[in-house]
């Protein structure tokens, strides 16, 4: 058989089909497993309360459905321990139904027809729908304010945060923090688009997958984004495309290099980040105002909005940041990154250390 262009296409096109498929199985798997624990927990909690059980009933149910279901996963008595918790966590957010078939217990929690009220909107919906248990146990054990946690898993969706980042993200206090990016996008940026950039950058990013001890070299740290793209633009934020490292400027003659460059979509400009291995030093801001002339003049398409430039470094002042930044037209911020070598004690056992990590790369 001849193998052709529209073979191929058609191949393609059948595989594009799979992946897709997939995804969304996986999707209807978690939002089923979501809404089974949901449930079961409303059930397990209602019933504690009403027959006055005490805690060890909990070994008893999962020894019982173990002899009812044979190889059942996930309901071990530790298991059920947390599905109860996270029942309860939201529980107070449902809207009391009136199915008879999907009630539950005397005060009658209705699951079918009061999911989608769990929260306000239907896009809230799928974002709570689009993380894992595990994500949701998180936040519900580490956060108590509702708009805390109403934040923490839609940015886990939109953002595709793994369980590493999203915790990560909640012991740095992100919903405290945003919006604190250190910037002067007020006055260099239009109007239109200066809350979604104050939003979409961070004040510190979690490089937790550089591994080896050349924390002090730059290109180093450089090389190791460049290696793990995938995971430092899912770090960043939604609709980042990356246009490459050592980006070539050209000045009479002169060169220059950015350290990386990206594209963002949404803000629908040139986004350049230049890495500093030490603490922000107001010749960085210089440096990088150049760098956002040159993409302005030379780069930027005419339809696209001002380049966004961000000094990604291992420490600040902001009040030196401050200083540094408020004279310049060019939008740019300063944030900070942290490594796997300086992660907290509590997410140490979380992954493996880094210098294990290169042993495996080797």
């Amino acid at each position: 058989m001849k193998i052709d262009k529209n073979y191929k296409d058609f191949i393609l096109s059948i595989k594009q089909q799979i992946v897709q498929s997939r995804y969304v199985a996986a999707r209807l798997a978690n939002r089923e497993q979501l809404m089974l624990y949901l449930q079961t927990g409303l059930m397990i909690s209602e019933k504690i309360k009403a027959q006055k059980w005490g805690a060890k009933v909990l070994d008893q149910i999962s020894a019982d459905l173990q002899k009812e279901l044979p190889g059942l996963k996930g309901f071990s008595p530790g298991n059920l321990k947390k599905i109860r918790l996270f029942a309860e966590a939201y529980a107070p957010h449902l809207v009391i139904g009136s199915t008879p078939s999907n009630q539950i217990g005397e005060e009658g929690f209705s699951i079918s027809s009061t999911l989608s009220n769990l929260i306000e909107n239907e896009a809230f919906y799928g974002a709570f729908t689009g993380i894992s248990f595990s994500h949701h146990f998180a936040i519900i054990t580490k956060i108590k304010a509702w708009e805390a946690r109403i934040f923490y898993i839609q940015s886990a969706t939109a953002n595709f945060w793994s369980l590493t980042v999203l915790e990560h993200h909640i012991e740095n206090n992100l919903f405290g923090k945003e919006g604190k990016l250190p910037n002067n996008f007020n006055g260099t940026l239009p109007e239109t688009i200066t809350p979604s950039a104050v939003k979409m950058f961070k004040d510190e990013y979690l490089l937790d997958f550089i591994v080896g001890d050349e924390l002090d070299d730059e290109r180093h740290i450089e090389q190791q984004v460049v290696l793990n793209i995938r995971n430092f633009i899912l770090q960043m934020g939604k609709g980042f495309c990356f246009i490459g490292n050592q980006y070539r400027l050209e000045v009479d003659g002169d060169e220059f290099f950015i350290d990386l460059l990206f594209f963002n979509r949404h803000l629908q400009c040139l986004v350049a980040f230049e890495l500093k291995k030490g603490k922000f030093k107001p010749a960085d801001a210089g440096q990088l105002n150049f760098y956002l002339n040159v993409l302005d003049e030379k780069v930027k398409l005419q339809q696209e909005n001002s380049s966004i430039g961000i000094v990604l470094c291992k420490e600040k002042n902001n009040t030196v940041v401050e200083f540094a930044i408020k004279s310049f037209d060019k939008a740019m911020g300063v944030a900070t990154y942290k490594t796997s070598k300086q992660t907290p004690i509590q997410m140490k056992g979380i992954l493996p250390d880094t210098d294990a990590l290169g042993k495996l790369l080797e």
